[in-house]
């Protein structure tokens, strides 16, 4: 993956020569949205790039008190919304990811880190589960995209 992303920037650094700074920062803004929507598509399905799942929650007591069942909630509902998963782009660079505790909590997910759920509860090690990645199909949307935005005059 990462010789990919390697190949891509190599090759689009010699096109993006060409454009405007301006120009250039209205593409990387345009590439990042497209991006944010292939990584929300992604996470509403729960897989990882390489299209494995992601790995089951543990099993929980939703019964809590006496009385009361709370309903089972998707997993990462609100961390994948526009609000939690930012994009930013300009003229050299684009950048679709999370900020303050959101970003930490995606981390400990993305790399399957030992974390706490609770203030006072104990260290749990988090599976494993690929929050933020491009897959081949996120490559060739952005390729796409380059070759449109110059091809056009």
């Amino acid at each position: 993956m990462a010789s990919n992303l390697e190949a891509l920037e190599t090759w689009a650094a010699v096109l993006l020569a060409r454009l405007e700074p301006g120009e250039r920062s209205k593409l990387a803004r345009s590439i990042g949205l497209e991006l944010r929507r292939s990584q929300q598509k992604r996470v509403v399905a729960q897989e990882n790039p390489d299209g494995s799942k992601y790995a089951p929650r543990k099993k929980r007591d939703l019964r809590g008190k006496q009385g009361r069942i709370k309903r089972k909630l998707a997993m990462f509902k609100k961390l994948r919304t526009a609000s939690y998963l930012k994009v930013r782009g300009d003229s050299n660079a684009v950048t679709v990811g999370f900020t303050g505790r959101i970003a930490r909590i995606a981390r400990v997910h993305q790399y399957g880190l030992k974390d706490r759920a609770e203030r006072n509860a104990p260290d749990v090690r988090y599976e494993k589960r690929e929050v933020l990645g491009l897959t081949d199909s996120d490559l060739a949307l952005v390729k796409d995209m380059l070759l449109a935005k110059l091809t056009t005059p």
